[in-house]
């Protein structure tokens, strides 16, 4: 009789070492990240604060108190307005600008490039400073357009709901269009030149290239940096509370700014509540994002 061989086989054993390398960081990962999530769910179910925290009655609470929180539906309506306004805007002007620093007789190219994405080197509390003093009442935007005649006084952009929204949406502008044209000029880059070439031979214009090549091929590109930017926007942080405080009278609020402010700003720690609010935010952008992925899929 022959003998037979025990142990593992060759595949069995490369098997095992494939998960003994994936576990630590499996182990980590579930640890760190998807054991909080669970919990944050569950949290969201509660009520009180700190290790007073019960669970509430009807269990869907603070999900039912969302619809009837005047400050939270205003703070997801400013969001949207934020992210309406500045995400097209700023997408369209990185297109535009890789465009335009893509052009291979374009001298110091190098330069623009890197003038165009340095706002994105810039701390987002450092930003929004800047922008604070530029439009605080003896700021320098005041200055300008005092001594240019085109207002008569100092106007108070922060303290107006309307302007103030506007500094937000032209500071967000002015931060993220390098971040995106860079994606864009990497995605031209993969264009082959020639296919520009056979267009103007074909009699195209500059637009109709843009139009029929351009976008088309930059589509996947175009996708992930809306998908990108909504996630981003719905986000917003930073800029709500260093430009405006969410004023006046929390008008230029954002979802994240309301969320914090339960968990840490307003002296009592309501976990639950805000927990809840995080989860709403975070089913819009999974909902954004699928839409965002089908209109853009031209697949069969």
């Amino acid at each position: 009789m022959e003998n037979k061989k025990k142990g593992m086989t060759l595949q069995q054993k490369q098997s095992m070492s494939g998960w003994i390398f994936l576990a630590p960081a499996t182990i980590l990962i579930a640890i760190m990240s998807f054991w909080p999530m669970i919990s944050a769910f569950m949290t969201s179910f509660k009520t009180g604060s700190s290790a007073n925290m019960q669970w509430a009655e009807p269990l869907w609470y603070n999900y039912a108190r969302m619809f009837k929180d005047k400050l939270f539906i205003r703070s997801v309506g400013n969001t949207f307005l934020y992210l309406i306004i500045q995400v097209p805007i700023m997408l369209i002007l990185a297109i535009l600008l890789a465009q335009l620093l893509n052009n291979k007789d374009l001298k110091l190219k190098g330069f623009f490039r890197t003038c165009v994405f340095l706002p994105c080197a810039t701390a987002l509390v450092s930003y929004s400073l800047i922008f604070k003093s530029l439009f605080a009442t003896e700021g320098l935007i005041n200055s300008i357009l005092v001594n240019l005649g085109i207002l008569q006084e100092n106007y108070n952009f922060l303290g107006t709901s309307a302007s103030a929204k506007a500094v937000i949406i032209i500071a967000l502008i002015w931060r993220w269009t390098g971040y995106n044209m860079v994606f864009y000029l990497a995605g031209l880059q993969n264009i082959e030149y020639s296919v520009y070439e056979a267009a103007k031979i074909d009699g195209a214009n500059g637009w109709q290239t843009f139009w029929g090549i351009t976008v088309p091929l930059l589509r996947p590109t175009i996708i992930m940096t809306f998908i990108m930017s909504i996630n981003g926007t719905l986000q917003l942080f930073d800029e709500s509370v260093n430009l405006t405080n969410g004023g006046p009278a929390n008008s230029t609020i954002s979802m994240s700014h309301y969320i914090y402010n339960n968990t840490f700003g307003t002296g009592v720690a309501n976990f639950g509540y805000a927990t809840a609010m995080s989860f709403c935010v975070f089913i819009m952008v999974g909902i954004l994002a699928l839409i965002n992925m089908r209109v853009g899929d031209t697949r069969d």
